[in-house]
């Protein structure tokens, strides 16, 4: 199959893109650094880091650890506020020509709210993530994606903000005892899509000091560890929910990767951990995904996202 042939489009919503590999909120900042090893507008778009209303310093150091097939973050949403970053990072990319999904994160829904309504003054913007499910917060409390109803409520603030102008997707924690219960609830709430799954919350303890390593003690685990786990969210929720769109992430490194969470029902694939080690391993593994894509007889990746279910659904 030549590449003629191929779809390698994808769509969100009512957000289109012309690559269906991302960056992973958090990994690439707002992409500044990634575009001295290729162009962003080659990609399917660039995730920013989330974003709160106000400056924020994040955790103590150290903050980051490595773990065999991954690693441990414990960043804390550090960053520069909702006001400086939509009038600094956004406008930059937006004049690279690169598709934009802001990520914002909150304390409370309504400070939820107040940042979908900054976001909504921005034109150029494809999508919103709305982060509610980030592992390494102070307060494991504040995690709105561990129940039904906070998570809910975070969204349909969200929603009434929005309207219909922009695709919202809801990214959740694999860290509940039933995903798919969180995911009916906050696409009920208003939700367009999902971005499955957030890192994995771990912990590391230093053997010289026989104390945790991380200065805030929990932090996410990401990496190819949890790749089986990102796998396994995408297919139940897929399999829940087929019409859904979901941006899948989770330790991926390759091409065969990215086809596998397509496979189980991603529509687009974001890659985070991977780019640390490579700076340029969205577009290798972009280039990839479109070889195995041809090879395995697709004609478009909507052809092969939940390809996985179609005998039990047959």
């Amino acid at each position: 199959m030549s590449d003629a042939t191929l779809d390698f489009s994808t769509t969100l919503g009512n957000a289109w893109f012309p690559a269906p590999i991302f960056t992973a909120s958090g990994c690439a900042s707002s992409g500044k650094e990634l575009s001295q090893f290729f162009d962003l507008r080659d990609i399917g778009a660039v995730v920013t880091k989330s974003v709160m209303n106000k400056v924020r310093h994040g955790r103590p150091t150290p903050r980051m650890a490595e773990t065999p097939s991954g690693m441990l973050n414990s960043i804390g949403l550090q960053g520069p506020g909702i006001d400086q970053f939509l009038a600094q990072d956004v406008p930059w990319l937006l004049a690279k020509g690169s598709r934009v999904i802001v990520s914002i994160a909150g304390e409370t829904t309504d400070e939820y709210a107040m940042l979908a309504r900054k976001v909504r003054a921005v034109q150029g913007i494809s999508a919103l993530e709305v982060n509610i499910s980030c592992p390494n917060v102070e307060n494991r409390g504040m995690v709105f994606a561990c129940e039904r109803d906070t998570a809910a409520r975070a969204i349909d603030g969200v929603r009434k903000i929005i309207g219909g102008e922009i695709p919202i997707i809801a990214k959740l924690t694999p860290d509940v005892t039933d995903i798919t219960s969180i995911a009916s609830a906050v696409v009920d709430a208003g939700a367009d899509g999902l971005a499955l799954i957030n890192t994995v919350l771990g912990m590391v303890i230093n053997l010289d000091t026989l104390k945790p390593h991380l200065g805030g003690k929990t932090g996410g685990l990401s990496g190819p560890a949890i790749r089986p786990v990102a796998v396994r969210a995408i297919y139940q929720v897929h399999s829940a929910m087929p019409t859904v769109p979901i941006l899948g992430m989770g330790g991926v490194a390759s091409g065969r990767d990215a086809l596998e969470l397509i496979l189980a029902g991603a529509s687009g694939v974001s890659v985070g951990t991977a780019s640390f080690g490579d700076p340029t391993a969205i577009p290798r593994i972009q280039r990839e995904l479109s070889s195995l894509l041809r090879a395995k007889g697709f004609a478009s990746v909507k052809d092969a996202v939940g390809f996985a279910h179609r005998e039990e659904r047959s």
